[in-house]
This record gives structure tokens, C-alpha cells and sequence, in this order.
């Protein structure tokens, strides 16, 4: 048997050839799906993989909870599920500068402007606070305030749950924005403030998919959207029906008519085959 020859040129090669694709070619954004105008991802952070998998369903808005724990911003519904690894840095934000580098927007082509709604949990000043102090390091992607104009980016960071509503309003330059209440539509708070408007539908309609809407609730819907729409303003609503079945897919009927901006589901892949449909 001739002996076998291995040169240092050759070791080297084969070195190389199994550490670059993880070194160089392993491309970090995500798989990207057609994008859904309005799409909404629901407590994103609670699926197998948080906002990857909603940018592969083609969701256009995403929603996160935070706390603010020892000068980070950490992700979970509840404060025992805390976990220093899940921040809103390595689940959200370093994804989607990933997702956004060398594109306008985060998918390509889409005139759109991404949502991620951060829902703060803790105390809302200084986490708010705290939230801005993150963004400034994103702000290439950004939508922000400043000097009294609203400078589009490819990724708008909206504010909800515990919203410190005078500090957000008296900033002269802020990375985030405020979302209001329905008791908002109409009101003082412009686009500039508060671009999106939020409310629980079973606190403003009984109709939850039984039959055909009331006609009373339907008006009250298209008038709700209409007023947001001619202030700037876009329309979200929680809590409607999410179980697979006839009762959602009629709401979810009535809210795409509508023109509301997001709906909101924890179902991805039922969503999207409604939107696609």
C-alpha cells in the first residue's frame, strides 16, 4: 500500500472548505415570504422562532413584550418567565437590521413600512427611556420624530401597554411612537404622536362571528377605520376571535372589508391563507 501524502496546502483547503459556509456564506436575514399589508403577529415572541417566523409567513407588523431589567430589555409575557437570552435586541432588533441591510425595507420590493409593536410591561418611563437608549443604535432603519417632522424608515417602532404619553409627547426627538385607544380617534394626538390606534373589540362590539354582523357594528367599524384613516392613523383591535372556525373567518372578513391596517392573530399560517385567499 503507497503511503498517503498530505500536504499543509491541502489540509488548509479542506479546513476552509468546511468552515466557510458557516463563516462567510451562511446569510443571517431570514427567509422572506410575499409580504401581508395586514398581517399582525400577536405575541410573536411566543412562537418556535420569534419574528423569523412571521417574516416567513409575510407578516408585516410584529408585537413584543418587554421589561426592563437591569438596563436591558428583556422579552416575556409575564415577569417569571424572564430570560436573560431572549432580549428585544437579539430576538428583534439585530434580526431586523439584518433582514433591512442592503434593501429600503425589510422585503424586497414592498412599499410598506414594517411594525414592531413593543409592548412595555414594566414601568413605562424608565423603560421607555431605556427603549430609546437601544434605538439610537438602530436608528439607520428607523422611522423617528425630529424637530417637529417624522422621517421615514423601513421599520416603525410603536409603543404600547404601559405608554409614558407626556415624556413621548414632549420629546423633541424620539425612535418611537405612541398607540392610542379608540377614545383617542378624533382627539388632540396627531399622526406625528400616534400613528396607530388600538382596542380590545369585545369592549366595543358584541358581534363575535355568529351570524352576520349587525348593521349598527358594521357602521360603527367602517366609521372607527374612516376617522383613523383621515387623521393618518392606522386601526388595530385585540382580542377577536383567533379559534379556527366559521366565527373567525367571518371577523376576519368583516376587518379586511373594512380596511383595518392590522389584524391580529397567533395563527400565522391561518392568517396568511386568509389574506392570500
Amino acid at each position: 500500500m503507497r503511503p498517503i501524502r498530505v500536504t499543509v496546502t491541502a489540509v488548509l483547503a479542506a479546513v476552509l472548505a468546511l468552515v466557510a459556509p458557516a463563516a462567510a456564506g451562511a446569510d443571517p436575514r431570514p427567509d422572506l415570504g410575499e409580504p401581508l399589508a395586514q398581517a399582525h403577529a400577536h405575541n410573536d415572541y411566543e412562537h418556535d422562532r420569534p419574528l423569523l417566523d412571521a417574516l416567513e409567513h409575510g407578516f408585516t407588523s410584529v408585537e413584543a413584550d418587554v421589561w426592563a431589567t437591569g438596563g436591558e430589555l428583556q422579552v416575556a409575557h409575564d415577569s417569571w418567565e424572564l430570560d436573560p437570552d431572549r432580549t428585544l435586541r437579539s430576538l428583534y432588533l439585530d434580526p431586523l437590521r439584518d433582514a433591512v441591510r442592503g434593501k429600503s425595507g425589510v422585503y424586497p420590493g414592498w412599499k410598506g413600512q414594517f411594525q414592531l409593536l413593543v409592548d412595555i410591561k414594566s414601568e413605562g418611563p424608565r423603560t421607555w427611556r431605556l427603549l430609546e437608549r437601544q434605538l439610537a443604535e438602530y436608528e439607520g432603519m428607523l422611522t423617528r420624530y425630529r424637530d417637529g417632522k417624522v422621517e421615514p424608515g423601513a421599520i416603525q417602532v410603536v409603543v404600547s401597554g404601559n405608554r409614558p404619553l407626556d415624556d413621548m409627547a414632549a420629546a423633541t426627538e424620539r425612535r418611537s411612537f405612541y398607540d392610542g385607544r379608540s377614545g383617542d380617534l378624533g382627539g388632540d394626538l396627531p399622526a406625528e404622536l400616534m400613528p396607530l390606534v388600538s382596542d380590545n373589540w369585545t369592549n366595543l362590539f358584541d358581534w363575535s362571528g355568529e351570524g352576520p354582523m349587525p348593521a349598527d357594528e358594521r357602521a360603527r367599524l367602517h366609521d372607527m377605520v374612516a376617522r383613523a384613516h383621515d387623521a393618518g392613523q392606522r386601526l388595530r383591535f385585540w382580542a377577536t376571535p383567533d379559534a379556527a372556525g366559521e366565527g373567525r373567518t367571518a371577523v376576519w372578513t368583516e376587518l379586511r372589508d373594512a380596511g383595518v391596517d392590522h389584524i391580529n392573530t397567533d395563527d400565522l399560517a391561518g392568517l396568511r391563507d386568509f389574506l392570500r385567499s
